[in-house]
């Protein structure tokens, strides 16, 4: 313990954060009550002056906490890890999409839980560790996918990134698109999906379905028809717009389309005959989310094998999935050249309407003869 006033800055990682969660975050062995106590009679201060526990914090400010307290967790202190076989860090490094100071983007494989549970011992989560050097934080999940669906997924690298993308989440402002096979073809070819998701009774928490109910969540999500391959089967684009448990898998079922291969909510119905893979077809293919400090992360994640394998075999080409392009955007200098060529005409024709208006005669309205003004 430290017998002597300590000074911290706080960091870019840190800016914006609750001074009750940078001791959360720093000094985790001191507890809310003393945090509280401290902040009461004035030990701790910010930039010299007095501090709430609910105050947030700003990079460059000067944090001081009384005498009682360890030196702050900063990541760099050794800590013990688990060790990563060379097989699981090959997996760890062949999932990279995209890497960047504040995130980590992978293609996670089918198959390949995100958390561990019970009897589940090989994760994402697990191999985290093989994304950090010793002197670097462990990254962060700050969302998840679910074990049998593959693509794209996110993670934080410090815990400043972490809540930030958190909060992108959980408001809704990040754009996640995903593609499926189903069976049959919805109709309309577009639509919304509202319907209320709640857990199953009796199912462990492990499978949602449909409630009307007020035990309903609410839960909406939009699908859209790229191909069919007659009426068969379809490939739809999927955006889920709440964030439920399984919601697109419990929406494409509800509507009478189960996603191939998912027979938990779909039953025989989840399954086409032939060369069609028994596994699940659903992927995270696109993710769009504003990063932290300015700019956007925009991610697509190549199909598993599976379903590539799945859209030949129907006949689909993948080239038809890409979203129809954006009209380019206006250049600014060939605007206003146009915007200026359009003025000067306009112009010219009123110059000539007044013109003509001080060259007539009153009474039959043309020109009046050179020499007899």
């Amino acid at each position: 313990m430290s017998d002597q006033v300590r000074q911290f800055t706080v960091g870019a990682d840190d800016d914006d954060i609750r001074l009750d969660r940078w001791f959360k975050r720093h000094l985790p062995e001191i507890g809310f009550a003393t945090i509280s106590r401290w902040a009461r009679t004035g030990q701790i201060r910010v930039d010299g002056k007095r501090a709430d526990p609910a105050d947030r914090l700003a990079a460059g400010q000067v944090l001081r906490v009384p005498p009682g307290s360890l030196a702050p967790t900063t990541g760099k202190a050794p800590r013990t890890r688990k060790p990563l076989s060379a097989e699981d860090r090959a997996l760890a490094e062949s999932m990279v999409l995209l890497e960047t100071p504040t995130a980590l983007v992978l293609n996670k494989p089918p198959g390949l839980a995100t958390q561990g549970g019970s009897g589940t011992f090989k994760h994402v989560d697990g191999l985290l560790d093989a994304y950090a050097g010793e002197d670097q934080p462990r990254p962060r999940l700050v969302h998840r996918l679910d074990k049998d669906t593959s693509g794209v997924l996110l993670i934080a690298r410090t815990p400043g990134s972490a809540a930030t993308f958190s909060k992108r989440f959980a408001g809704r402002t990040a754009k996640k698109v995903y593609w499926a096979l189903v069976a049959g073809v919805p109709e309309p070819a577009e639509g919304l999906i509202d319907l209320p998701l709640a857990k199953q009774p009796g199912s462990g928490g492990e499978k949602m379905m449909v409630d009307k109910s007020e035990h309903g969540q609410p839960s909406k999500s939009r699908y859209r028809v790229i191909d069919r391959a007659g009426n068969r089967a379809a490939w739809v684009e999927l955006q889920p717009l709440t964030g439920r448990t399984h919601q697109l898998r419990v929406h494409m079922a509800a509507i009478g389309h189960p996603i191939i291969g998912d027979g938990k909510y779909g039953g025989l119905d989840a399954f086409l005959s032939g060369s069609i893979s028994r596994k699940l077809h659903l992927h995270a293919r696109r993710l769009v989310i504003d990063a932290p400090g300015g700019g956007t992360i925009d991610v697509t994640a190549p199909l598993p094998e599976h379903m590539t394998a799945s859209l030949s075999g129907l006949g689909f080409e993948e080239s038809e999935g890409a979203p129809p392009p954006k009209p380019p955007k206006p250049d600014r200098k060939v605007v206003a050249k146009a915007q200026a060529k359009a003025h000067a005409k306009q112009y010219r024709k009123e110059r000539r309407g007044e013109r003509r208006g001080r060259g007539a005669t009153p009474a039959r309205g043309k020109p009046a003869p050179k020499g007899k003004r």
